[in-house]
């Protein structure tokens, strides 16, 4: 495997809180940005043997640059020495979803792409964030260290791969890591039937209920058309905009055509 060890300066503001690191996605787009904070994150939580045997779970809300962000984690894992990656098909993987599989499968940590409410779109926000191996957020003695990294980088270290195939449920490599494509729902729906009673519910669907779900194009869409249709048994159509898209709505005329776009490439995988 050839690992480049790519030369680097600290670029300034990259201070993150428990929600993780917001920026405009033209921010994080340009140059080292994205490289340099997640080569960051991984100078400050490197264990004292490294990371090698260790998983890092990888998965965002969908927004713009969601897959590109995907493909830069995952090349830069590999250079660091992590020896699985599990990244949720499509790039998918909600705050909670992701907490959920980074303690079922014993996960050392996770990086999670999502600015939240915040809005999306080539002229939008996106973040990241590190979620230790309990699932929860990084405390701020892990936020401060990861800062202080990004403050005296001098490089990265990356593995030079074709993008992997995202939108397969299967398995495939980047160097010497093994990275997994896994469904982003099943494990959290798993656990959703530990704390709800499903029969329950599914008996109040049964009898006549109805409920309206608007995901507004954004993550939640995939479990709720999970969770309500399938697993409970509410009417089709209880789930509206359920798709996550880029920018969430598609309205700004900046970024029509870049959905559209986005839209066929994932008719056409």
């Amino acid at each position: 495997m050839n690992i480049q060890r790519v030369p680097t300066a600290p670029i300034a503001g990259m201070k993150p809180g428990t929600s993780g690191l917001r920026k405009k996605v033209t921010e994080f787009a340009q140059g080292h940005y994205l490289a340099n904070f997640v080569q960051s994150v991984f100078n400050a939580v490197r264990p004292v043997g490294g990371f090698r045997g260790l998983t890092l779970v990888v998965g965002g809300d969908g927004r713009f640059y969601n897959r590109e962000a995907i493909q830069t984690v995952i090349r830069i894992a590999a250079g660091n020495g992590f020896a699985r990656v599990l990244v949720g098909a499509g790039g998918i993987l909600s705050t909670p979803a992701a907490s959920c599989v980074i303690r079922k499968h014993g996960a050392f940590g996770g990086l999670i792409l999502s600015a939240s409410h915040n809005p999306g779109g080539p002229d939008g926000d996106f973040g990241i964030k590190f979620n230790a191996a309990n699932g929860g957020p990084a405390p701020e003695k892990i936020t401060d260290a990861i800062y202080a990294q990004s403050l005296s980088i001098t490089e990265y270290l990356v593995v030079d791969a074709p993008d992997i195939d995202l939108d397969r449920v299967t398995s495939q490599r980047v160097g010497d890591l093994a990275v997994e494509v896994i469904d982003p729902v099943a494990d959290y729906v798993e656990l959703m039937r530990k704390l709800f009673d499903f029969a329950a519910l599914r008996a109040l669907f049964a009898s006549g209920f109805r409920l309206a779900f608007d995901a507004m194009h954004a993550v939640t869409g995939p479990y709720a058309h999970v969770i309500f249709e399938h697993e409970l048994g509410a009417s089709a159509g209880t789930l509206r905009n359920g798709t996550p898209l880029p920018d969430f709505t598609c309205l700004p005329a900046s970024s029509r055509s870049l959905c559209a776009a986005h839209r066929g490439r994932r008719r056409q995988a």
